[in-house]
């Protein structure tokens, strides 16, 4: 099976592209709704704490953390899978994310901004965010660099602004494309301001080809920095449970894991909605879902691990923390986690259901529902039984207004990321072409070498559009 029909026109591209922008089908708006509808709660939920203060969100001396800050991990890890992969892809030359990674590129910067959010709504006083940040300041007051939360802030900000780079960059010459088949109004302002004076010279594509391979280069590392940071707010402590050395790649590989499976439910979404079954293939799906079938099981094995140091250790309060997770009043959640995240994926081992679109759609949400239960079971096990037995608070429960917030998170990154599919193409025009001239070269050259009856090529694919391209 082939990834993409090697006689898709170069014009019929931008056509089915530009198209998604202006015509998607009635699911968008129904979605679109029920993210502002979701975001409305949230915002509700703030005002509230915001008015009564952190009282109301049931959070106490001992459950200092909660559900802000496992959903704050949930999001920074399922920012890694998709900028790190399309990184990762685009140096090993993999044409099958051609047609994807613009829309994994876009999860991981709403990602990172909807965790952002959260640094705010858990701190309370929001009016204070800016100690986060290290700045000097008329009292000669500096945040504690040799403290995580700090290197959280600092990595955070610049995996963002990088993410937004990358993202930009690639879309210049696409972006170029909507700018001149535009009417004129507010898009094709937006379009040729963005573009850049983009005209498709031979140096603009030297100059872009470099770039972007220097950005990729650069954030590989620098997505792996950040989910390691994340995994040291929890190893360098003295907690029962967190003082594990495995934590940094379990984090890293836990992130990897969300953001695959994130991709897969928005590949969905998207394949759908915007009407993009031509690019978005089956076989491009099969991919994704072996590649996360491969880290999961890499997590699941890293998660063993996680368990056999703490019970062949010799922290007896950390193995009184596992065996509350297993027997304790957080048992289902432990369970159900391990269950979705080890279980479920078996599913993706089996060839009938790699393709099977209503099943991977299911296995996917359950795949991010056990990796969110795992950041949960992380964060308040350990304070829920702690190494004092004064700190014991096992009837401790989230409020209403943490659950709408962390509600309302979701919706906010659906309404990013559905504006965004909106305004701007999810699939990229010129890396797509790339790959159907490509091939239909590489097909040429099979029936020149006679190992090829017919060649089945559309002469509109090396006609077409050249311009644009």
């Amino acid at each position: 099976m082939k990834d993409i029909c090697e006689d898709i026109a170069w014009a019929k591209i931008n056509k089915d592209v530009l198209k998604s922008l202006e015509n998607p089908r009635k699911l968008y708006w129904v979605i679109l709704f029920v993210a502002i509808a979701m975001v409305g709660v949230a915002v509700g939920s703030e005002i509230y704490q915001y008015m009564d203060g952190m009282g109301v969100s049931n959070k106490n001396n001992t459950h200092v953390w909660g559900l802000y800050i496992a959903t704050f991990i949930f999001w920074i890890g399922m920012s890694h899978s998709g900028t790190l992969l399309s990184a990762i892809l685009h140096l090993m030359h993999a044409d099958w994310r051609k047609p994807i990674y613009r829309f994994a590129e876009a999860m991981t910067t709403f990602s990172l901004m909807t965790a952002g959010l959260f640094v705010a709504v858990h701190l309370g006083r929001v009016w204070q965010i800016y100690y986060a940040l290290p700045y000097p300041n008329g009292r000669g007051i500096w945040p504690n660099f040799q403290s995580p939360l700090l290197w959280d802030a600092m990595a955070i900000f610049t995996y963002l602004s990088s993410s937004i780079l990358f993202l930009y960059v690639g879309m210049i010459p696409d972006l170029a494309i909507c700018r001149d088949n535009m009417n004129p109004g507010w898009r094709k302002k937006l379009y040729t301001a963005f573009s850049l004076g983009w005209e498709g010279t031979d140096r603009q594509w030297r100059n872009f080809r470099v770039t972007y391979l220097t950005i990729a280069c650069f954030l590989i590392p620098l997505a792996v920095s950040v989910h390691s940071i994340v995994a040291s707010d929890f190893a360098m402590s003295q907690q029962p449970g967190w003082h594990i050395t495995s934590f940094p790649p379990y984090f890293v590989a836990g992130a990897l894991y969300s953001g695959c499976a994130a991709i897969i439910t928005l590949f969905i979404i998207l394949r759908y909605v915007f009407r993009f079954e031509e690019y978005m293939t089956l076989p491009i799906l099969k991919k994704i879902v072996r590649l996360t079938f491969a880290i999961a099981m890499v997590w699941t094995y890293l998660n063993l691990i996680e368990y056999a140091s703490v019970w062949y250790g010799h922290d007896q309060a950390s193995k009184d923390v596992l065996i509350q997770k297993a027997i304790g009043p957080y048992a289902p959640f432990w369970w159900t986690m391990n269950f979705c995240g080890t279980i479920v994926p078996l599913i993706m081992f089996f060839k009938r259901f790699q393709t099977h679109i209503p099943v991977l759609f299911a296995v996917s949400l359950l795949l991010n529902m056990g990796m969110w239960l795992e950041r949960w079971m992380i964060v308040a096990p350990t304070f829920s039984h702690g190494y004092y037995p004064w700190t014991w608070d096992h009837d401790q429960w989230p409020s209403l207004v943490q659950w709408g917030i962390v509600f309302g998170s979701f919706g906010w990154f659906t309404l990013l990321f559905m504006v965004f599919c909106k305004v701007f193409p999810s699939v990229s025009m010129y890396e797509v072409k790339e790959m159907v001239y490509h091939r239909s070269q590489a097909t040429k050259k099979l029936v020149a070498s006679g190992k090829l009856a017919t060649a089945g090529l559309n002469a509109d694919n090396l006609n077409a559009d050249r311009g644009a391209h």
